[in-house]
């Protein structure tokens, strides 16, 4: 096996509401979901956008945000049926290959093998 599998996919006009998906992915994977520590001084321009939820299959682990999902895995290994469900799900809910509806900053998924 090659590199580490790492992919990331984008949702443009409607961010998620992350509890909502924490609750449906909790039934089948292990989910944390975290706060980011903000006050009314913090001033950045997406703190609403910051990941803060991690979902974890068997091989496959996924970072969330309302609008980007970074799938990944710490050391390459064959995806088990677990990974793949994991991976169905999130790219259903993060439809998109670019951040933008510009034909810029496309999002290639890397090869990935599947454990027979």
């Amino acid at each position: 096996m090659g590199k580490p599998y790492i992919y990331v996919r984008f949702r443009w006009w409607r961010g998620l509401n992350l509890e909502e998906v924490a609750g449906e992915l909790g039934k089948y994977f292990k989910v944390e979901l975290f706060e980011m520590p903000t006050d009314e001084r913090d001033i950045a321009i997406s703190r609403d956008d910051r990941e803060r939820l991690k979902v974890k299959a068997d091989t496959l682990c996924a970072r969330l945000s309302p609008y980007r999902a970074t799938l990944y895995q710490r050391e390459p290994a064959p995806f088990t049926k677990r990974d793949l469900e994991l991976r169905r799900r999130l790219l259903e809910l993060y439809p998109r290959d670019r951040p933008t509806i510009f034909p810029w900053g496309f999002s290639f998924e890397p090869p990935f093998e599947v454990e027979e």
